[in-house]
């Protein structure tokens, strides 16, 4: 796997992962999607069925 943030974004689609965000609140859940702005889309998330995620607000993304 190449250490390029979007081929690591690529590699865990369909994956369970953590994203953690600057005010510092976790979320959980399936990555389903992304762009190249590394806005985020999570499914299953304990808060939502879809949560989506500015990518401004990312601090980690743990797969």
């Amino acid at each position: 796997m190449s250490g390029r943030p979007l081929d690591v974004l690529e590699a865990s689609l369909d994956e369970e992962v953590t994203v953690r965000l600057k005010g510092g609140e976790e979320f959980e859940g399936v990555l389903t999607g992304y762009d190249q702005h590394m806005n985020l889309v999570l499914e299953d998330t304990e808060e939502e069925d879809t949560t989506i995620i500015r990518g401004d607000n990312l601090v980690s993304i743990s797969p």
